[in-house]
């Protein structure tokens, strides 16, 4: 085996901050430290730089400036479009429409709710994990006041029909949210033309090469919804709460980026996924999950029998390889991720996943280096397994 080197691909749990986005940052953590909503120069300066930032996300996402709301990131953006939309229009009706593989951001507001007198109606999806356009219009009610549809999915990377299902949506007249967050800088979006039937957007700085701690919520014009944070009258009176001027400042310049680096970006992490992809599935009792096609470019999640995620996880480690498994180690058991689990993965082989997501300073030296050293670490791994025969390694 080659030297060790440090091969970094867990890019969808987060990115680094880019050079150019710490620079634009930095003198809002030095000398322009005044606070917006202070009348003297150095104040002025951090509300004209939050202004100049959303006027950045609002061009990126093919927004109005008064539909981008700043937050504190992704699970707040997604608290706020859930529990806001749920208690301004309640009167309506009690009834959400969502899924099993969203985030946890998504998902424990909708289990809150379902405490406060709402009911939830939790769609299944596919083998791939993809939701069916006609099963969210079967599921709608006249009780029905939301429907909350992931854009892509975080663990297995599979890209959900929006366009269909946020027509869907508009027909029937219900506020339409999307959980965006693994999205930015991956998929062009524009809000008043492709995605015009999305009512809120969630997206997260640190997903695409921002800082963490800052996000956004698109919210339409026009749009029911619940101011979530009650103080001062920060963004538009509908967020209290001084502004991480840096942080959006930060947020502002990353999708600047993102959305002008879009394309090269894309080509260049689906023919390292693809190499990627090939290599590994020659590993004998190995399946990939999520979207054969319809799935993020830098996105793989792969499933080995008779091994155990955390032991694979910590071995790479050692190796000089980050990443991420689907399986968490929660109260001392083991318990699947619910992503693979809706997918129809049975929990040993839910267990025994691997998730690869890779980034702009991904190169084919990296793919070569954990084709080396992955099929040795996975060969270890079931030679200590009391569940693995070598005749029961399936064919590829």
């Amino acid at each position: 085996m080659g030297e060790k080197r440090f091969v970094y691909m867990d890019h969808a749990a987060t990115t680094f901050t880019k050079p150019e986005v710490f620079e634009a940052m930095l003198p809002f953590l030095k000398d322009r430290f005044g606070n917006p909503s202070s009348l003297y120069s150095i104040g002025g300066e951090g509300k004209e730089a939050v202004e100049a930032a959303r006027e950045q996300l609002a061009k990126a996402l093919g927004a109005n400036l008064e539909e981008v709301y700043f937050t504190s990131g992704g699970t707040e953006s997604d608290n706020w479009a859930i529990k806001g939309t749920a208690f301004a229009r309640q009167k309506k009706g009690k009834h959400i429409i969502t899924t099993p593989i969203e985030h946890h951001a998504v998902l424990y507001p909708c289990k809150y709710l379902e405490t406060q007198g709402f009911e939830v109606t939790y769609l299944p999806v596919d083998k791939h994990g993809l939701i069916d356009p006609a099963e969210v219009e079967a599921a709608i009610r006249k009780d029905t006041i939301l429907i909350s549809v992931m854009y892509a999915n975080n663990e297995i990377g599979t890209i959900e029909p929006i366009p269909e299902i946020g027509e869907v949506a508009r027909e029937h007249e219900i506020p339409f949210h999307t959980d965006a967050v693994q999205v930015i800088g991956k998929i062009p979006l524009e809000m008043k033309k492709k995605d015009s039937d999305v009512d809120m957007l969630s997206l997260s700085s640190h997903k695409f090469y921002g800082p963490k701690g800052v996000g956004a919520l698109y919210i339409r014009e026009g749009t029911e919804i619940d101011n979530y944070m009650h103080g001062g009258g920060q963004e538009q009176k509908r967020r209290a709460g001084t502004e991480n001027v840096a942080g959006i400042v930060g947020l502002g310049k990353a999708i600047e980026l993102a959305a002008e680096n879009l394309e090269n970006h894309n080509e260049k992490m689906k023919k390292m996924r693809d190499s990627l992809l090939a290599g590994v599935l020659e590993i004998p009792s190995c399946r990939l999950n999520g979207h054969p096609e319809k799935r993020l470019a830098d996105n793989l999640n792969f499933s080995f029998e008779y091994i155990e995620g955390e032991s694979l996880l910590l071995m790479l480690d050692q190796m000089g390889i980050c990443c991420s498994t689907g399986s968490a180690c929660s109260s001392g058991s083991l318990e699947p991720s619910h992503v693979l689990r809706a997918i129809g993965l049975p929990p040993e082989i839910a267990q025994g996943s691997l998730r690869l997501t890779l980034g702009d300073e991904n190169s084919e030296e990296d793919i070569d280096y954990v084709l080396e050293v992955l099929p040795e670490t996975v060969k270890k791994l079931r030679a200590i397994s009391p569940f693995y025969k070598p005749e029961n390694a399936c064919e590829k």
